[in-house]
């Protein structure tokens, strides 16, 4: 209908093919058609069968029932199922080889593999893996891709020993997953230890994350079903269980005594978030100051609140600033968002504080100052905002720097900090792509080895400088930098 080639799914019932969700919707749109009772005849039993219920990706071969929301593992007794699959796989694979043959003799072409693989002088391999997309899952593809290229964190979970899970007719590989299978033992890290591990192997073909997808079906229901879901949200989601299940037992040795044979993350590093520490809070946990001021008496109440990420207001005189080029007023910078979200503000009428000295709710200023920066500053951009029946996405293009983000003046004792322990280094970027949360599509763009890559799904390409930094970012990841390098900053 669209003409889209991204996510196609096939009607198992009569072959029409149609775009997934996350694209326009018309596989959807397909299954909700022929549920329409045909008023103006009669329906015959054979129309009655006829229900387009079923379909099967046709990059990842899973099959989904409309019906049931689900993904399913059940087949026809003559194994009809199988059958396409297979002939997809064999689709692909005869389209693959000539694809790879045709990219061989252009490889060969030295102008080309100057222009997009030299580096430092030097030819090299894209090394990079794609994720597949399992229907609609870029929102899970671009975070998983943005936390592989943050190496303290990325290389703590590449080198925890492998744990095999087994449970009856279970064990072993398993493909296709569904919720209605019943296996509860299930371990989040291992399977997130297990993408991590698949990603910068170089292998020609994307990794499908499906293991991973399921133990997320089975332990955040929020993710459940076949619906664009945010990217950010999902990111809180994952890192507040992976910290969780940390904490538990690890092939009877504690996580914790992991945790602390690891040098690089020293106990005085560490911010505790609900319990022990964990690589999640060594890495990504800072420390916030929340300063309340009553205005009738003037008592001060000081609250220190763990964050692992720090969720920013684009300010409202810029949220009409769409682009990089537009002339209309100055443009919105990362400071400006970090400086709205830090400067002292009056409370609202609906955010009245109680005041323990009056004993009642009175106006108010709030204030916050970061008492402990972390390792890695995970910036949130609130892109997203509620009206009275939608919700809207704010455009706005920010401002960000690639490197030498000064966190100095938000700090609340910056004396105590070091010549370079407030500067960061950009690693990572989250993009959303078109104009609702529950629409579009996300993106990412990661550093590694000194280059930029884009990641789409299944697709990686290698990327400069100035296209990272005219991205519309959503989420951004900082790391701290370690030796004292050019001065540059915010």
């Amino acid at each position: 209908v669209c003409r889209s080639n991204k996510s196609p799914w096939v009607c198992l019932t009569c072959s029409s093919v149609h775009c997934g969700r996350y694209v326009n919707g018309h596989a959807k749109k397909h299954y909700e058609d022929a549920q329409i009772p045909l008023t103006n005849h009669k329906k015959t039993e054979k129309q009655e069968k006829v229900q387009h219920t079923v379909c099967m990706d046709c990059s990842s071969y899973s099959t989904y029932c409309y019906r049931c929301d689900d993904f399913v593992v059940n087949d026809t007794k003559l194994g009809l199922v199988q059958k396409v699959r297979e002939h997809l796989q064999n689709l692909e694979n005869s389209a693959f080889t000539s694809d790879r043959h045709r990219k061989r003799k252009l490889l060969e072409n030295s102008s080309l593999n100057s222009k997009l693989l030299k580096v430092n002088g030097s030819t090299t391999a894209l090394c990079a893996t794609g994720l597949r997309n399992l229907g609609n899952t870029c929102f899970m593809n671009a975070i998983l891709q943005s936390l592989s290229n943050i190496q303290q964190f990325c290389c703590y979970f590449k080198e925890l020993p492998a744990v095999e899970l087994r449970n009856g007719k279970t064990a072993g590989r398993r493909t296709y997953h569904t919720r209605s299978q019943g296996d509860n033992n299930v371990s989040l890290v291992e399977e997130f230890r297990k993408t991590l591990c698949a990603l910068w192997q170089g292998s020609q073909t994307a990794f499908s994350p499906e293991s991973l997808f399921y133990v997320v079906w089975k332990i955040m229901p929020n993710f459940r079903g076949y619906q664009q879901q945010d990217a950010h949200e999902f990111m809180r989601y994952l890192l507040d269980h992976l910290h969780l299940e940390l904490q538990g037992g690890f092939n009877g040795v504690s996580r914790s005594v992991i945790l602390q044979d690891n040098s690089s993350l020293s106990a005085s590093n560490k911010c505790c978030i609900n319990g022990a520490s964990t690589v999640v809070t060594a890495i990504f946990g800072g420390i916030l100051q929340n300063e309340v001021n009553c205005l009738i008496c003037g008592t001060e109440s000081r609250k220190f609140d763990p964050f692992l990420d720090l969720s920013l207001d684009i300010p409202s005189q810029f949220r009409n600033k769409r682009t990089k080029n537009q002339e209309n007023g100055p443009m919105c910078t990362l400071r400006d968002c970090l400086r709205s979200f830090t400067d002292l503000e009056e409370l609202d009428e609906t955010e009245l504080y109680m005041c323990h000295k009056c004993k009642k709710k009175q106006k108010s200023t709030k204030k916050f100052w970061i008492q402990k920066l972390p390792k890695v500053l995970c910036l949130h951009l609130k892109r997203f905002h509620w009206t009275a029946y939608l919700r809207n996405k704010v455009d706005t293009y920010v401002e960000f720097p690639l490197r030498g983000l000064d966190m100095k003046c938000y700090l609340l004792e910056p004396e105590n900090s070091g010549p370079e322990s407030c500067l960061y280094d950009l690693a990572a970027v989250v993009v959303h792509h078109g104009s609702g949360v529950g629409s579009g599509h996300y993106t990412a763009y990661a550093a590694h080895e000194g280059r930029w890559f884009h990641f789409n799904d299944s697709t990686v390409t290698l990327t400069d400088e100035e296209t990272v930094v005219k991205a519309k970012a959503y989420i951004l990841f900082y790391v701290e930098r370690q030796a004292k390098s050019g001065s540059d900053k915010l």
